[in-house]
């Protein structure tokens, strides 16, 4: 009996352990990655379109098109455009007072970002504005000043499809901000930095992407749940990659407590496991197929990264697991008690590696390290959460999520 209980336990170990392994092999890298763009030329040559879907933001709309225009780049090579979708309040008025070209759609029956944005896509086709570059940012987010000489360095080596990092705004505001804070900049940060040495793609985050004009109009912007995920798929299935720019930054307003953070901690598990269903079989399929052996990386790296289950269930399953196989290795002098017990550790240990590791890099401040005492009720919101979406699965209603007062 006691065999086939540490037996078990093995197997249990033995998924989470290749997850906390492969996520150390992303931390070493990401200290490799360079922080900066190198910047090209002295004067920016490319003309960008900036994409604002906006659904009754009139509150946070104004200190977004604030940075805008505070950009550190020529006025003449960038315009700004937001599409007030559905919105019955202030925000195309607001939009067109702080200089940006206002759109205003009203369609109740097909509402949410994705179609917002292949509306005002094909809207601003139709008018045939000249563009290098289309930039998508969420209504409730500000930009570093450099945001548009860093793309416009990197568009002109050559890159397609650039992902900003994309950050929290005012960490500080509360304990909840802050765990967010650390969430995504592992997430955002690390995993990036870390996939750009080995290869593999940054992924599509929602917010801060740019697009060659070309890969725009060779895919429609989709309106699932994780809309930038799909997108990111069917891009890296036809050979592009997306790169990763560290020293752009995106900062979005977070929900400042844990309820009103549910419905968009909803949609986005929900699209990560609707994703996960339909790519991953096929991704692991073209990764034994695909040539050359660089492609089959990024192929076989966007498997995993569907796989692997958010920081607090992962960390959950290793707690867990180190109960457990205390309680075995007391128990029992079976000899593989002792190497489960230790394993456990393993995975505790490179887990908090990981995290802590993320913050350095993404230069975190202090008060998003003093928040981490708040993590375990945090983990236990995630992992209920998760057991929620799991559970029920089928609804895939676009829900805006809540605003801070």
């Amino acid at each position: 009996m006691d065999n086939l209980i540490n037996i078990l336990l093995l197997v249990f170990l033995l998924p989470l352990a290749m997850m906390v392994g492969y996520l150390l092999l992303l931390t070493i890298t990401a200290f490799m990655a360079p922080a900066t763009t190198k910047l090209i030329g002295k004067s920016p040559v490319s003309r960008f379109l900036f994409l604002v879907p906006a659904h009754n933001e009139e509150r946070l709309l104004p200190a977004t098109l604030d940075s805008l225009n505070q950009l550190s780049y020529p006025a003449d090579l960038y315009e700004v455009h937001v599409v007030a979708d559905n919105c019955d309040d202030r925000t195309g008025d607001i939009a067109t007072a702080k200089g940006a070209i206002a759109h205003e759609r009203n369609n109740p029956d097909l509402r949410g970002k994705g179609y917002a944005l292949q509306w005002l896509l094909q809207r601003l086709w139709d008018q045939k504005i000249e563009h290098d570059a289309v930039i998508i940012l969420d209504a409730d987010t500000v930009v570093s000043q450099n945001f548009l000489t860093v793309m416009d360095s990197r568009l002109q080596r050559g890159e397609r499809i650039i992902q900003a990092y994309y950050a929290v705004r005012d960490p500080d505001r509360s304990s909840s901000i802050s765990l967010r804070y650390a969430a995504l900049a592992v997430l955002h940060y690390l995993r990036p930095q870390g996939r750009m040495i080995l290869g593999g793609s940054t992924g599509l985050k929602g917010n801060g992407m740019v697009f060659h004009h070309e890969v725009m109009r060779n895919h429609e912007w989709s309106s699932s749940l994780t809309e930038d995920i799909e997108f990111h798929m069917a891009q890296i299935l036809k050979g592009e990659r997306v790169m990763f720019a560290p020293d752009a930054v995106v900062e979005a307003e977070m929900p400042a407590n844990l309820a009103d953070a549910n419905t968009q901690n909803e949609r986005w598990e929900r699209g990560r496991i609707e994703m996960a269903r339909r790519f991953v079989p096929q991704l692991l399929q073209n990764s034994w197929s695909t040539n050359p052996v660089n492609s089959r990386f990024l192929l076989f790296d966007a498997a995993v990264e569907h796989l692997i289950p958010p920081f607090s269930i992962l960390m959950g399953g290793s707690l867990a697991g180190v109960i457990l196989t205390a309680v075995a290795f007391i128990w029992s002098d079976h000899p593989l008690a002792l190497a489960n017990f230790l394993l456990a550790i393993f995975l505790i240990l490179g887990q908090f590696v990981y995290l802590i590791s993320g913050l350095r890099l993404a230069k975190a401040p202090v008060g998003v390290y003093k928040a981490l005492l708040y993590a375990p009720g945090f983990m236990i919101w995630k992992i209920w959460l998760y057991l929620r979406v799991l559970i029920n699965r089928s609804d895939d209603t676009w829900v805006r999520t809540a605003r801070n007062q």
